[in-house]
């Protein structure tokens, strides 16, 4: 446990190991990047921009599940040299959502953390074959789900011996209709309470609005979050997946600034890529997938 002049945070006794990272020890991890990789200028500027301004994991959606079948639905493995260039030039994790078995195998060449969206936090056979495989698996909330629903599918992940599980809450579903969603801040105090996952907040999904995403970000970091993941865009309007709520460069660099400071003010900060705490023989890059770039 750590105390600060507000309290105290739990610091959770599971870690989740990512390359030389790790969430569930104290720090809050920034995620951030376009919900789509659009093309090479548009996902490897916004990768560069979040990297300088404290992120330490790069996301990008390269298969997206949109609810209109006319949606742009990814470039699918088109994406993958644009991933293994960032990669290679920022040294940074990448998480990214997978939507079908099918794409473990491929998809796992490239990414450090697979992310399951909301639709597919009931997919059961998707969970099970991801706790085979063995990378960190970044679960999101369904939107109408439970907390116990949600803590139960992380389950199936962990029956086939995969522990590696990070929850994410992402707004639910309510009669509310101001707002895309509703983000369910009880959820992270909650489950810092009850449960030993790391937790982080997906302020852009919960609220569907770019003017809210900060102040939400900013909750979610009080309540105790392990990190946060969050759209990025060079030109929101112009983006073809989720611009209302995809956050301007300039809007990134103030909400990064906003965290350290509410962060230094609980005695906390941002996780970096270096070394983590650990025992002597975990201090090397840990990677349990079966396979790795």
């Amino acid at each position: 446990k750590r105390h600060s002049r507000l309290g105290t945070i739990v610091v959770n006794a599971r870690r989740v190991k990512i390359k030389n990272i790790q969430l569930g020890d104290g720090r809050f991890a920034l995620i951030a990047g376009p919900c789509s990789i659009e093309n090479t200028n548009q996902f490897l500027e916004t990768a560069e921009h979040v990297a300088k301004q404290g992120a330490s994991l790069i996301r990008g959606g390269i298969f997206k599940l949109r609810t209109s079948p006319e949606s742009f639905h990814g470039l699918g493995d088109k994406a993958y040299p644009l991933v293994l260039e960032a990669k290679k030039r920022l040294k940074l994790p990448f998480v990214t959502e997978v939507t079908d078995p099918r794409q473990i195998e491929t998809l796992g060449e490239v990414t450090d953390v697979f992310q399951v969206g909301t639709r597919n936090m009931y997919n059961y056979p998707l969970l099970s074959e991801l706790g085979q495989y063995g990378k960190p698996v970044l679960l999101k909330r369904g939107f109408s789900s439970t907390i116990d629903e949600w803590i139960k599918a992380a389950g199936y992940i962990e029956q086939q011996g995969n522990d590696q599980v990070i929850l994410c809450e992402r707004g639910i579903r309510t009669f509310e209709t101001a707002t895309r969603n509703t983000f369910d801040i009880n959820a992270i105090a909650y489950i810092k309470a009850h449960t030993d996952y790391p937790i982080i907040a997906d302020p852009s999904h919960g609220t569907g609005s770019r003017e809210l995403v900060a102040p939400i970000a900013l909750a979610a970091a009080a309540a105790g979050a392990d990190g946060m993941i969050v759209e990025v865009h060079p030109d929101p309007a112009k983006a073809l997946s989720d611009g209302m709520q995809a956050l301007t460069f300039d809007d990134f660099t103030q909400l990064s600034q906003q965290l350290q400071a509410l962060l230094t003010s609980l005695g906390r900060s941002l996780t970096t890529t270096a070394p983590f705490d650990a025992a002597p023989n975990e201090r090397s890059t840990i990677d349990s997938g079966r396979s790795h770039v």
